[in-house]
């Protein structure tokens, strides 16, 4: 295995043993794939493997006990203020139903059942499409102690139902759907992907030509610069979304992560792409350290996520930055009324919010994409600013 990052710390005998059986399970793909897997099968094992990827092993992966805290961990605000544009999509549909793809700790699920409730608008469902054993069970644990009026409307799903009449939401899901790493490299296209090298003893990259399909949607997203250039294409992504918008026969699907527009994802200036990991609150570069210990993401390309759902019938009915699509939900308002400005409550809740609103945080670099099926739909979350032609 790869030596970890030296400020990375180390496992604790227990974890280090199941990364060491985690590695064991890539070591074995790559031997039955004549000595090299891409870098989308090495992420897909490393994160869903059953009983031994990050996502699908039992260790704590989000909150402050694990390796990075999401919006709805920072503050119930981020659910309160989503709650009032999955209300405004709910209006719009029959059935009045809430499917969550990757519900995390069930920390959002409960929040918006709360809000939506406290605002008479509870769904009539709540799906929850969950693959990890494990979070399901967080879920249900969180779900029974934050929200216990409201859980007998959750159901638990192992694929996409049929049709969705209502409201979809991911929040940091698309980011950790498994990724192609291509590199233009001499004027050739190049897949890079994961090898062994028995001689060190550590998983290491490698290249090999890209198959057409990836070399075309390379050519199409790249920017026409001299040298060499590497990024993330996430074809698997953009069909999870496609097939989604396919299943709405009313309503909306609201995609909350970090990402770009195409433009800016493949800005010239960044020609070593997006991709990030994450362990005990560190950040890092080395998606080989510690696998099965180590969340690995990269960011998401809006563009190609938006063209996904209009091939689905959807169109685009907004995109913004987390910080301008929050305060037009109304976040401030709660915020206000979340106790005097001299309270604690209120000095606790002012700095969930600055992390969900600052730039510097999450404010500019998490961003919204709302598609949707049909026109009816009040959008107060794009009500003071609306990036959509930047797509």
């Amino acid at each position: 295995m790869s030596v970890a990052t030296p400020d990375l710390p180390s496992p604790s005998p227990e974890a280090r043993a199941h990364s060491e059986r985690a590695l064991a399970r890539v070591r074995e793909e790559i031997a039955l794939s004549d000595g090299w897997i891409a870098f989308s099968r090495y992420m897909d094992l490393a994160l869903y493997a059953p009983g031994l990827g990050y996502y699908a092993a039992g260790a704590t992966k989000l909150g402050r006990a694990g390796d990075f805290v999401t919006a709805p961990e920072i503050s119930p605000l981020f659910g309160a203020a989503l709650a009032v544009q999955v209300a405004a999509i709910l209006e719009a549909s029959r059935r009045r139903e809430i499917v969550e793809l990757g519900a995390g700790t069930g920390r959002l699920a409960a929040d918006l059942l709360n809000a939506l409730a406290a605002r008479d608008a509870a769904p009539t469902c709540y799906r929850i499409l969950e693959p990890s054993p494990d979070l399901r069970a967080r879920q249900r644990a969180m779900l029974a102690g934050a929200a216990p009026a409201h859980i007998a409307r959750v159901e638990w799903l192992d694929a996409l139902p049929a049709t969705i009449d209502g409201a979809v939401v991911a929040n940091e899901v698309l980011d950790a759907v498994p990724v192609h790493v291509v590199v233009r490299r001499d004027a050739q296209w190049l897949e890079r992907g994961v090898v062994w090298n028995a001689a060190e003893g550590v998983l290491a990259w490698d290249e090999r030509p890209a198959d057409a399909r990836l070399a075309a949607l390379a050519a199409a997203r790249f920017p026409a610069t001299a040298g060499d250039y590497a990024s993330e294409l996430n074809p698997a992504a953009e069909a999870l979304v496609e097939e989604v918008g396919r299943r709405i026969t009313a309503g909306a699907a609201l995609l909350i992560d970090y990402g770009f527009p195409a433009a800016e994802y493949y800005h010239p200036q960044r020609c070593e792409g997006t991709l990030m990991c994450h362990y005990r609150h560190r950040a890092h570069c080395d998606p080989f350290a510690w696998p099965g210990l180590t969340d690995i993401t990269a960011h998401v390309d809006f563009t190609a996520i938006a063209d996904a759902g209009e091939r689905a019938g959807l169109a685009v009915a907004g995109f913004a930055a987390q910080a301008p699509f929050l305060m037009g939900c109304g976040i401030l308002d709660a915020l206000a009324a979340s106790g005097t400005p001299d309270s604690v409550a209120y000095i606790k809740a002012a700095a969930g919010v600055q992390k969900l609103l600052s730039p510097a945080e999450m404010g500019e670099l998490f961003k919204v994409l709302a598609l949707a099926r049909d026109g009816r739909i009040a959008w107060p979350g794009f009500a003071l600013a609306d990036r959509s032609r930047r797509l």
